[in-house]
């Protein structure tokens, strides 16, 4: 696996941006953002190098995180995901 350095940005709900620069699959365990909204927030990843930018809105996130079924890989990155999120012992949807 080749590791790369992200950018990861939300807005807040008070609209304050916060951004962390991440190495891919790494786990970041700071608080480094207040609430974010659950509905049309977008979460924005640039990976270096070359800049590629991905953007997702919260509640597609959040619905493909409760998603049941899929591919086994699928299944075990949303496990995956989930736990370090801390929502590994919440009910799924």
């Amino acid at each position: 696996m080749i590791l790369r350095t992200c950018k990861v940005s939300v807005t807040d709900i008070q609209d304050v941006e916060h951004s962390v620069e991440v190495t891919a699959a790494s786990l970041q365990q700071d608080n480094w953002v207040g609430e974010i909204g659950q509905g049309l927030t977008t979460v924005t990843v640039v990976v270096q190098p070359p800049p590629v930018r991905h953007e997702v809105k919260m509640k597609d996130f959040l619905s493909w995180l409760g998603r049941q079924g899929g591919s086994p890989a699928e299944i075990i990155l949303r496990e995956k995901v989930g736990k370090m999120l801390g929502m590994a012992n919440q009910p799924r949807k």
